[in-house]
């Protein structure tokens, strides 16, 4: 017969409480306790961005989307086989009104070239810039009639109303609504530069 002494008694109690706090700890039992509740989390859904853009280098169209369903569609110049538009995603950070054109210091095809005020009738950025690779943007033209061609050094440009109508509307989709009276004053103003960041970047695909 074997008798328990008092401190045999209080170690296997000490390694019983171990014991169980494993078995609780174990994915398996963490599982089964899930199941036991009925209670399943589902993974979250993507969260689809308010608005965004797409570019489609081969029909050189500019599409917006707001919530899903496309809202607009705009023919635009891209870049030529020297000089092609770069794909990838990026985000819309900021709109330049009146912008200012300087030459590309790392480009050859620059080179001679002398930088352009706001305004100017040479200046290639037309009335608005939408900043999303530098130096690559999407602009307004001087040349509206290379719209629908391979044109450009890699940037994308767009028709001077189409381009003011799309950065109006990516201001307000992030977050840097300004009123039609300031828009109207910009417009008027095409000598003096105006930079708008926007507060939530907005999504944009060239393909």
């Amino acid at each position: 017969m074997h008798i328990l002494t008092r401190a045999s008694v209080l170690a296997l109690a000490t390694l019983s409480v171990a014991c169980m706090r494993d078995i609780e700890d174990t994915p398996d039992s963490t599982a089964a306790a899930a199941g036991a509740t009925g209670v399943v989390t589902a993974p979250a859904a993507p969260v689809e961005a308010p608005m965004r853009v797409e570019v489609d280098i081969a029909t050189r169209k500019l599409s917006v989307y707001r919530n899903g369903a496309i809202a607009g569609t705009y023919g635009v110049a891209v870049g030529t086989a020297e000089w092609p538009t770069r794909t990838g995603s990026w985000t819309i950070s900021q709109v330049v009104w009146n912008p200012e054109w300087v030459p590309p210091t790392d480009e050859s095809w620059a080179k001679d070239e002398k930088p352009k005020a706001p305004g100017a009738r040479d200046n290639p950025l037309g009335q608005v810039q939408l900043v999303y690779d530098p130096p690559r943007t999407i602009h307004g033209t001087n040349q509206p009639a290379s719209i629908g061609t391979a044109a450009s050094h890699g940037s994308i440009r767009m028709r001077n109303e189409d381009a003011v109508v799309l950065a109006q509307a990516i201001m307000e989709a992030g977050g840097a609504q300004k009123d039609s009276a300031w828009v109207a004053r910009v417009r008027r103003n095409r000598t003096t530069k105006e930079v708008v960041d926007l507060a939530t970047p907005i999504p944009i695909v060239v393909k």
